[in-house]
């Protein structure tokens, strides 16, 4: 079975990591997968063993995802958007895949409408439509209009066989944060979480008895990267570790570094996941993919959610995640070195929290539902 997974990530790499680990999933089965990749490059992110077609890349103007901005750091033109529709129905033509994932739309990246459904509309040209899937995370941007949803409903309807959303349906199902009609209910498929095997220790005990923080793998998060430094001075006896993301972070480590705070300073690490495993708590926003690591690692976490632009995902989810040992949620409005080391040390000391019973096979569980879809296809 041939699959093209279609992505584009915009402001963090958590879409794009979800359908790295979707990929090996496919691969690990046999499959022959192909990702088109729509963001920048994500070298913090391993590809290896995938084949990774790079689109002519986009990332959003901050939190503003209406405005595109293209490689050359200037507002992509009709041309640059062009090349890349064009590079996208040329990877569907030369694959003549029997699934195909987008993930995401059509229940976000509404900017980038135009070149999802001319993929849509060459997939459905094809001598053989490919099964069509749409890949979403468990908890979605809630619509603004009603007619957002609709629309949505509408593309569903129209071009797609399936839904996966990748929760498990006893800890979040998708009414939570988007409005689901008979006709949308009857498309759902949920997969579990698509998390990678659990990561288990570092070689080295890295991360040791120390306060992680990280901020996802975008150029988000540094008021709370500040924040730690200070709180960082108020735990004199506790190391804290900032793991810095984004193409910048070399830049923000050597800017926080002159700020005199004890916390030890490095770009994001690929081992990330390994040293949760020893850390004595988790400091970080509650993006999808890292809060399935803490879930796995069954670290001391404590949350703030990513509210800027009026984002209300994680959010969500963090309310969610609230009611389980060893979980404490700030809000951003409440974050300050003093909260911050009283959530941190709240949160040590709470029993140990265990994996609880969740479903982290989405991956293989996707698998499953699109060979079942595509039938007898090889």
């Amino acid at each position: 079975m041939k699959v093209l997974i279609a992505v584009t990530h915009l402001l963090g790499t958590g879409h794009l990591s979800r359908a790295l680990t979707l990929a090996r999933a496919f691969d690990a089965a046999g499959h022959k997968v192909q990702i088109a990749s729509g963001g920048f490059p994500a070298p913090q992110l391993s590809a290896e063993g995938i084949e990774l077609i790079q689109l002519p890349p986009l990332r959003s103007d901050g939190l503003d995802f209406t405005r595109l901005m293209a490689d050359d750091d200037a507002q992509a033109d009709e041309a640059y958007l062009a090349r890349r529709q064009l590079a996208l129905c040329t990877a569907l033509r030369d694959l003549q895949p029997d699934v195909l994932l987008t993930e995401l739309y059509p229940f976000g990246r509404r900017s980038l409408r135009r070149e999802f459904l001319a993929l849509l509309e060459a997939a459905h040209a094809q001598p053989l439509r490919p099964v069509i899937l749409s890949s979403i995370r468990d908890i979605l941007a809630p619509p603004s209009k009603p007619e957002k949803a609709e629309r949505a409903d509408a593309v569903v309807a129209k071009y797609y066989d399936a839904v996966l959303v990748h929760s498990d349906p006893a800890a979040t199902r998708l009414k939570a944060s988007w409005p689901v009609s008979g006709s949308l209910a009857a498309k759902l498929r949920y997969t579990g979480y698509v998390a990678p095997p659990a990561a288990g220790p570092h070689p080295q005990q890295a991360g040791t008895g120390e306060v992680l923080v990280s901020a996802g793998g975008g150029n988000v998060g540094t008021p709370l990267y500040r924040c730690a430094l200070d709180a960082a001075r108020l735990m004199p006896d506790t190391s804290w570790r900032l793991l810095v993301g984004g193409s910048d972070a070399e830049m923000r480590i050597a800017e926080f570094a002159r700020t005199g705070s004890p916390a030890l300073l490095e770009p994001a690490r690929k081992d990330f996941r390994q040293m949760l495993c020893h850390a004595a708590a988790s400091v970080s926003m509650c993006g999808y993919n890292t809060t399935l690591d803490l879930l796995q690692a069954g670290t001391p976490a404590v949350l703030v959610p990513f509210d800027a632009g009026n984002e209300t995902e994680q959010g969500l989810r963090a309310a969610s995640l609230a009611p389980l040992d060893g979980i404490k949620v700030l809000k951003t409005a409440e974050l300050s070195p003093e909260t911050l080391c009283t959530a941190v040390k709240a949160a040590m000391q709470a029993p140990p929290r265990l994996a609880g019973g969740f479903r982290f096979d989405g991956a293989a569980r996707s698998v499953e539902i699109a060979a079942e879809l595509a039938g007898g296809r090889v």
